[in-house]
């Protein structure tokens, strides 16, 4: 493969990016020593991560987005577990410590290698429109679309929650440790308490005057009227409580009973925006399993989640595209390389603007937009010199001939991301989330509920014609989550994902340029300072070298942008002679192994 599990110097073309994007944690992240508790190999991993490099192992990985849940899945697989066990203590233990980012509130997409058939396996656990909600819903008297967070918070925007099935369904497929077990960890720091991470503080701090609309989402982020603060000791004793049932249970104890009448009763009586939640969406509620999406990449398979995810669609076009086009030799520094990377971004979301949504209520062109023949015909757009003017969807192949109006829903970056291979050659990639920082703001139970439900396009038509990704009762959602898994020679070579909302896709296609044409390591290729280009403007991330770029991509006719580009990459490389982990240094997470 790839690379040996020699730790090599970063490349010259971003000398800088692995420090400047290892002191920008110290406002959004955490550093070395500053959560309480943790093992001497989480430590060590820290530190790793921090200095810019890749964490070695032999046997086993996991990779996510705060310590504690890292070391809650390590104890798994230490102990044999396979990767879908380590997922669910992981998942389990990241709604407690970041339930701003994903839980039990919420839903994921799972990618699964299957080291003993070599198959593929990707889960839809997306959370679902209530059975009783309009195709206006996020529209005000006049049919005009609400502003933002005028649908987001309380409970108009909360969808049938998705993890809690997606990870028995995982389990029952895939586990081999006991059921119960794998909540332990989580259990003990709910009742123990866990040291609040400069994170969570800051964005409670941020977000206070939201939170403190409901009262039991104030009571437990502002305990005495006082907002949590970086080292509090915070215990979550229903949380637990919730963790014991599904323990004993599986996931009927949360989508029957008490737990779920509690949350549709949240839902329903959220005062000022109540929302149309009932418990039939909580009965009828399935993961669904779907086929994998995979794109052609130089000699490996993109393969990720298919529709109702735009992820693996849109991050497959965008490399297909560039498959024709000499990145290795224009190097990292090379604008003309991020014009090639940008306006095949463009072209891939204007796409995905078009044709994407849950392809159970709309049909798709699935195939038609990762063909390579289309790909091609796409990429010739992109031979000129100059920033291309204006993008437009293209006409791919597909069996059903729809005119479709162009979406505009909004996706804000909050989510979180796990990557796991187990001793045995499996490996998993999930992406999981609650949709904007905190969710709907809604609090039942100890964990959040999502706002997944304005991942939807707030309006129905566009001049006449109807929007693909529109609001229809048991709709699941257009996401842009991309858990992707890397393939070679039919074995995985990258496992690998992120939160950031629509940036997701550029940010999973750009640590896939960095690994495979610029031959950076696993870690130099989530710290690499970021651009991405979705609709037009070049965002460069502020504080790194990505800010050179500005004149040099300006005179090609981009606009750009300055701006925070607070991605959550964790990924494993997968060698000839071992494991290397990375975790994006803007958070706070590692990657762990034996």
């Amino acid at each position: 493969m790839r690379h040996s599990l020699t730790p090599v110097l970063l490349l010259a073309a971003w000398p800088a990016a692995a420090q400047q994007a290892a002191d920008a944690v110290t406002t959004e992240g955490t550093s070395a020593g500053e959560i309480a508790g943790l093992s001497q190999a989480a430590q060590a991993a820290m530190d790793a991560k921090l200095a810019g490099q890749p964490v070695e192992a032999q046997d086993w990985m996991v990779a996510a987005a705060n310590p504690l849940a890292v070391e809650a899945g390590a104890e798994v697989l230490r102990n044999g577990g396979s990767a879908a066990d380590a997922m669910v203590a992981v998942q389990a233990v990241l709604g407690l410590v970041e339930p701003q980012s994903s839980g039990l509130g919420g839903g994921a997409f799972l990618v699964w290698y299957d080291a003993e058939t070599g198959e593929l396996t990707t889960l839809d656990g997306r959370e679902t429109a209530p059975l009783d909600a309009t195709p206006r819903l996020f529209q005000d008297e006049t049919g005009q679309p609400l502003e933002f967070f005028d649908a987001v918070v309380g409970g108009r925007s909360v969808g049938t929650p998705g993890t809690p099935r997606l990870l028995e369904a995982a389990h029952e497929r895939w586990g081999n440790a006991e059921w119960s077990g794998l909540f332990d960890a989580a259990i003990s720091h709910a009742e123990e308490g866990f040291a609040v991470s400069p994170r969570l503080a800051t964005l409670v701090a941020d977000d206070a005057d939201r939170l403190k609309r409901f009262p039991d989402t104030a009571a437990y982020f502002f305990p005495e009227g006082t907002a949590i603060t970086e080292g509090d000791m915070l215990r979550n004793p229903d949380y637990a409580e919730v963790l014991r049932a599904m323990a004993e249970g599986g996931a009927d104890a949360f989508y029957e009973g008490e737990i779920a009448a509690d949350i549709v009763a949240a839902v329903q009586g959220a005062e000022g925006n109540p929302g149309v939640l009932s418990e039939r969406d909580f009965a009828i509620y399935e993961v669904v399993e779907r086929a994998p999406v995979c794109a052609g990449y130089r000699e490996f398979d993109v393969c990720g989640m298919g529709p109702p995810s735009s992820g693996a669609l849109t991050v497959g076009q965008i490399l297909g595209m560039l498959n024709t086009y000499d990145l290795a030799g224009m190097g990292a520094m090379d604008a003309d390389a991020w014009r090639l990377i940008g306006d095949a971004s463009r072209l891939a979301f204007a796409d995905r603007g078009l044709y994407m949504a849950d392809s159970d209520f709309v049909p798709m062109p699935t195939e038609g937009l990762v063909d390579p023949t289309y790909l091609s015909e796409r990429a010739a757009l992109l031979a000129g010199d100059d920033a291309l003017p204006e993008v437009s969807a293209g006409t791919p192949e597909w069996q059903h001939a729809m005119l479709w109006g162009q979406d505009r829903s909004i996706e804000f970056p909050s989510t979180s991301h796990i990557s796991i291979v187990d001793a045995e050659g499996n490996a998993l990639s999930m992406t999981t989330t609650i949709e904007n920082g905190f969710g709907s703001r809604l609090f039942v139970r100890g964990f959040l509920l999502n706002n997944e439900l304005t991942d939807f396009s707030f309006a129905t038509h566009e001049d006449g014609r109807p929007i693909a990704n529109r609001v229809e009762p048991g709709k699941r959602p257009r996401s842009s989550m991309a858990p992707t898994i890397v393939m070679q020679d039919g074995a995985p070579a990258l496992v690998v994902g992120s939160p950031g909302g629509s940036r997701i896709i550029g940010y999973v296609a750009q640590a896939i340029v960095n690994w495979a044409d610029w031959d950076m390591d696993v870690q130099q290729a989530l710290a690499a300072p970021h651009l991405v280009n979705r609709f037009g403007t070049f965002d460069l991330e502020g504080g790194t070298e990505a800010e050179s770029l500005e004149g040099p991509l300006g005179e090609l006719g981009f606009e750009t942008n300055i701006r925070d580009l607070t991605s959550g990459l964790h990924a494993i490389e997968i060698t000839a002679e071992g494991l290397l982990g990375g975790a994006d240094p803007r958070r706070e997470g590692i990657a762990l192994g034996e």
